[in-house]
């Protein structure tokens, strides 16, 4: 008999977002209910996915059978969180859900996204689920789930779990007796990570003599990324590594680099790097007190790697959000931008389809694909110190390569995510500036994946000028749909 088929029409998204689901913890669709919900779809999903030969994707058909699995093959689902109190209310109802389906769960405790993806693998999991929603406060709460190769599942699995969930298919599978799964508590996930990291950096180098700054925003790392550090010979000075479930991401971490810049240029240390609530990404302090983005990260690694003749594809993958700068850095060594949209699940999908081994994005995800198949803070420091360690030369001498146009980024809360099509008063904005920048610049507007904001980006010549423009499309955006 013929297995069932993932369904590849057109979907109106109702829970998942580009990255995840995501919201206010406890209320809709973050509750304890939605969560148990999501643990139940990713079960019975793995009955009818599996991976694809081509892509190392997860593609339409049946998991088990095409990977060679039996049928009495007891599927595992790993789960990792960061350090948000409302972690231990989704983590519950999630594993009950899974195990509701007939599916073991490994529960790894506060782990970094990438550690949860490499431990999928690692572990042979079927699945990996993430609770964290990164960068934002900690009232606030994310659900995003991994393939068994460490990729982040693809647009239609996610749509066929909200079918899943929302059809009531769920309440035709209730496994009873010895076919209800276990959950199992993995007591060493944070070594078997730390160990894997340790791998990443050249053996015949050493940390010793440098003196580095990491916060780890009170998130996921702070276990990790100072051990890790630490083990390799730096002295360490680490901050926001006290995590009490509600400071994440509080005034520090990759979205406050001020706080690691001041420790920097206070005790003389040679670098910093902030990481982000689930350490997906990094922004790093040159030893000048200089902050550095994912664009500069991308140009530095770029060009180390094509002298090294290990990069691939002649060029990197970035988002339309990307510096105009990076372009020219690229254009300047004979290498290319490809530009994906924002998220760095698209990004992976542009590095796969074009055999990429380095991508990112501005915000610091960066991704190089012969370590980790995702965005990991950990590896991208550890990249970055072996780069400045084999060329000695300061981070504030490698950073020269790349020079940013003016930017400017106006984040405006919106009340809902209307199609710019439908508000005239915006576009005619938009075409009137974009004629002003006469091809000398750029304007992106677009909505976050994540929250309830307008992203509204202008590049060019002169950073008054088009702070003014930003802000003129931005008025007419709040007062069409703003909070």
């Amino acid at each position: 008999m013929s297995q069932p088929q993932l369904k590849k029409k057109p979907h109106k998204r109702r829970l998942f977002g580009t990255d995840g689901v995501r919201g206010l913890a406890n209320q809709e669709p973050m509750t304890s209910e939605m969560a148990l919900k999501l643990g139940r779809a990713i079960a019975k999903v793995l009955h009818v996915a599996q991976p694809s030969q081509s892509s190392g994707r997860m593609a339409p058909a049946s998991f088990a059978r095409g990977n060679g699995a039996s049928d009495k093959h007891r599927f595992k689902v790993l789960i990792g969180k960061d350090t948000r109190l409302s972690g231990y209310m989704l983590e519950t109802a999630l594993a009950s859900g899974i195990v509701s389906m007939g599916a073991d769960v490994l529960l790894v405790g506060p782990m970094p996204t990438p550690g949860v993806a490499f431990l999928t693998r690692s572990m042979r999991a079927d699945a990996g689920v993430v609770i964290s929603a990164s960068h934002n406060p900690y009232q606030d709460n994310g659900i995003k789930f991994f393939s068994w190769d460490g990729f982040k599942l693809p647009d239609e699995v996610e749509a066929r779990m909200e079918e899943i969930i929302f059809s009531g298919e769920l309440e035709t599978s209730r496994p009873t007796a010895g076919a209800i799964g276990k959950a199992f508590r993995i007591s060493d996930a944070v070594g078997r990570y730390n160990v894997f990291l340790k791998n990443s950096f050249p053996r015949n180098l050493t940390l010793e003599g440098l003196k580095i700054v990491v916060d780890c925003g009170h998130g996921a790392a702070y276990r990790v990324v100072p051990e890790v550090l630490s083990e390799l010979g730096a002295q360490i000075l680490p901050i926001g590594v006290m995590p009490d479930g509600e400071n994440i991401n509080r005034r520090c971490g990759a979205l406050y680099p001020e706080t690691a810049r001041e420790v920097l240029l206070h005790e003389g240390a040679d670098f910093a790097v902030a990481l982000d609530g689930d350490a997906d990404r990094a922004v790093f302090i040159d030893e000048t007190g200089e902050i550095l983005d994912g664009d500069h990260i991308l140009a530095i690694c770029a060009l180390d790697m094509q002298e090294k003749g290990i990069l691939k594809g002649n060029g990197v993958v970035a988002t339309v959000m990307s510096n105009l700068g990076l372009d020219l850095a690229m254009q300047k060594a004979g290498l290319e931008v490809v530009r994906a949209q924002v998220g760095d699940r698209y990004v992976v999908e542009k590095m796969v389809a074009g055999n990429y081994n380095l991508g990112g994005e501005q915000s610091g995800h960066i991704l190089f694909l012969d370590h980790n198949s995702t965005g990991d803070g950990a590896i991208t420091c550890l990249q970055m110190l072996a780069l400045m360690v084999e060329k000695r030369k300061r981070l504030s001498e490698l950073h020269k390569v790349m020079t940013h146009l003016p930017q400017v980024l106006i984040n405006v809360g919106v009340k809902e995510r209307r199609d710019l099509s439908r508000m005239p008063k915006v576009t005619q904005k938009i075409d009137e500036i974009e004629r002003a920048l006469a091809g000398r610049g750029r304007v992106l507007v677009r909505y976050s994946g994540t929250e309830l904001l307008a992203r509204v980006m202008l590049e060019g010549e002169d950073q008054k000028k088009i702070r003014v423009m930003a802000e003129e499309i931005a008025g007419e955006i709040r007062a069409e749909v703003g909070k």
